[in-house]
Formats: structure tokens, C-alpha cells, sequence
């Protein structure tokens, strides 16, 4: 378990230091669920609030990473933390994954302290795994914390949610991001266009080859405008998409789309393009409804690329769909 690298990440001091004063003061919940878009690290906090939580000779700062808890933990041998995540190929978590683990947290505690469960993915849960896991937060033990973590279009039942103190992670300033990664990566110049790409995420916009970001940018729009002029051959661009980093692609189309709906419900400009959108106000709602079309097909899309789809095909319609969504 990495729980030391959330240290480095500085958009996380302020939720280390509201758990430190938690801590400190006795006041654990016994349920945490953490709302976080990929790429902030909440899966790194989690780690730092179990490594603390369970740490035998903790610092003011943190857990002090050098006794037997903070050791079998770097280990991934902890006998009191367990983890819960989407088996290999599953689609959800198991009712079984559920009650394993809550067979497990009634036990005593191995080293007489916490037992610490984190289930990662908790939106995957399905109704029966939802349904076992409401009874133990309704009848928690003593000295046990569950750490749930979500995206911020979590599914998860209402009834699971209220009883969780929520913590939710905002992707940090600009200038935050901006100097975080180039404290990482002194070699690119402008980070701008990878952090605008990956969300305002900076461990997403750190995976991403920032040096060639600002020419995908010109290419995509470029590709938008010759879609939307209709003077491009569909067949012909999908299979330039398909050759070259198509997820990546399909990343900057979703921002894209989500900056240009932003617009049409009240800015006077697209958050990506600094375009001005001008609309007459009996086609702004035709305009979103056709976009929110082509954003869902795009994530439909990354959602299958894995799979066996014909992603030569699948780009086409979605290039399709496209152009009409453009033209509308």
C-alpha cells in the first residue's frame, strides 16, 4: 500500500488535516465515503487515512511509517485492512466480495486496534452486495471504519450514502496543478493543454504526452470543422482516429462536448475554446440534446474499446452522430 505518496500531492493537505484534527480528537466515523474524479489521488488519501488510522506510534503529521502496523501495510499484509474492488473482468462487486468482508470485520481485532476496510469502485456495488453492506453500517462494530470510494456520478443507494461522513475532492486551482507538474516534469514548457484535457486532474494530465497535446488540440478541431462543414470523408477520419491514440481522442471530444454544453446553459463563452456561442434561444435546447447524444455514444465508446468492437465502425457512427449533432 502506498499511503506515503499523498504527502506530495498538496491538493490533499486540507483533507489530511481534517482528518488529522478527527483523529486527534477521537471523533472517527465509523464510514467515510470519499467522491472523487479519477486522476485527484483518492484512492492515495484512503490509504493515508488507513495508514494513520492504523498506525501504532503516529506523529502530529501522520502515521510514522517505521512500526509493525506501518510496515505490514507497505507490505500489503495488514491483518486488520481489507479491500474491496471489482474483480478482473466483473462488472460489479459481488455479494460474496460483501459478505466475506463483513465476516472478516467481526472478528477481533488482530492488533488490538482498528479494523479498516476501503472498498474502491463502491458505485459498482449491486443491489444484493448494497443490501449486506446496509446492515453493517446500520450495526457497525466497535473500532471499525469503512472507507467507500466513488466518482462523482455515483450510484450508490441513498440509504448507504447518509449513513457516510462525505468527503468530496475538488480538482485544485490552475496554478496549483500547474506547478505540481512541472515540479515533476521540469521538461515541458505549458502544461495548460494536458490539464485541460485530463479535467483539471494532475496525476491524469502527468500520464498524458503533454509535449504533443497542443497539436491534437489544433487537429481536433480542425477535424470538427471540416465534420461540421461536411467536407470530410467520415470513413477517411475515423480511420486516422483509430491509428492514432483513439482514446485519447475520444477524451478531448468529451471535454469539448461538456465545455460547449456549459456555454449553451449560461457562459457567455465555451470553457475549452473561448469561442463565443451565439444561439438563437429555440434552438438551445435541440443544441444540448444533441450533444448530451454525442456524449454518451463517446463514452459508449471508451466504455466498449476494450472489448471486441469494431472500433473502425463504432468511430464512424459516432463520427455520424457527430455531424448531425453539429449541424443541428
Amino acid at each position: 500500500m502506498d499511503y506515503l505518496t499523498a504527502d506530495t500531492l498538496p491538493w490533499l493537505h486540507e483533507p489530511m488535516a481534517r482528518w488529522r484534527e478527527a483523529w486527534r480528537a477521537r471523533r472517527l466515523p465509523q464510514a467515510l465515503l470519499i467522491t472523487s474524479a479519477p486522476g485527484l489521488g483518492a484512492e492515495l488519501l484512503a490509504s493515508w487515512i488507513t495508514a494513520l488510522t492504523l498506525c501504532e506510534s503516529p506523529s502530529q503529521a501522520g502515521p510514522c511509517g517505521v512500526c509493525a502496523s506501518c510496515q505490514l501495510l507497505r507490505a500489503d499484509t495488514h491483518p486488520d485492512f481489507y479491500l474491496v474492488r471489482l474483480e478482473e473482468d466483473a462488472q460489479q462487486i459481488k455479494v460474496d466480495q460483501i459478505r466475506d468482508l463483513i465476516e472478516s470485520l467481526s472478528l477481533s481485532s488482530y492488533r488490538s486496534g482498528y479494523k479498516l476496510a476501503i472498498i474502491q469502485g463502491a458505485e459498482a456495488l449491486n443491489a444484493n452486495s448494497a443490501n449486506a453492506l446496509l446492515k453493517t453500517l446500520e450495526e457497525p462494530t466497535d473500532k471499525t471504519l469503512l472507507i467507500l470510494i466513488t466518482r462523482p456520478s455515483h450510484r450508490l443507494p441513498a440509504t448507504i450514502a447518509s449513513r457516510c461522513v462525505k468527503l468530496q475532492l475538488r480538482t485544485p486551482e490552475q496554478s496549483l496543478a500547474i506547478g505540481w507538474l512541472a515540479a515533476r516534469d521540469p521538461g515541458v514548457t505549458d502544461w495548460r493543454a494536458a490539464l485541460a484535457l485530463a479535467g483539471g486532474a494532475p496525476l491524469l494530465a502527468l500520464d498524458l504526452p503533454a509535449s504533443s497535446i497542443a497539436r491534437l488540440d489544433e487537429e481536433m478541431r480542425d477535424s470538427l470543422r471540416r465534420l461540421q462543414a461536411d467536407t470530410v470523408d467520415v470513413t477517411v477520419l475515423a480511420q486516422s482516429w483509430v491509428k492514432s491514440d483513439p482514446a485519447l481522442r475520444l477524451s478531448w471530444l468529451e471535454n469539448w462536448i461538456t465545455g460547449q454544453v456549459h456555454a449553451l446553459l449560461g457562459c457567455s463563452t465555451s470553457c475549452q475554446s473561448a469561442e463565443p456561442v451565439r444561439l438563437p434561444a429555440a434552438l438551445l435546447k435541440p443544441k444540448i440534446r444533441a450533444l448530451f447524444r454525442l456524449l454518451d455514444a463517446s463514452r459508449e465508446w471508451r466504455r466498449l474499446a476494450s472489448t471486441g468492437l469494431n472500433q473502425q465502425l463504432a468511430l464512424e457512427a459516432l463520427l455520424l452522430g457527430g455531424r448531425a449533432a453539429l449541424a443541428s
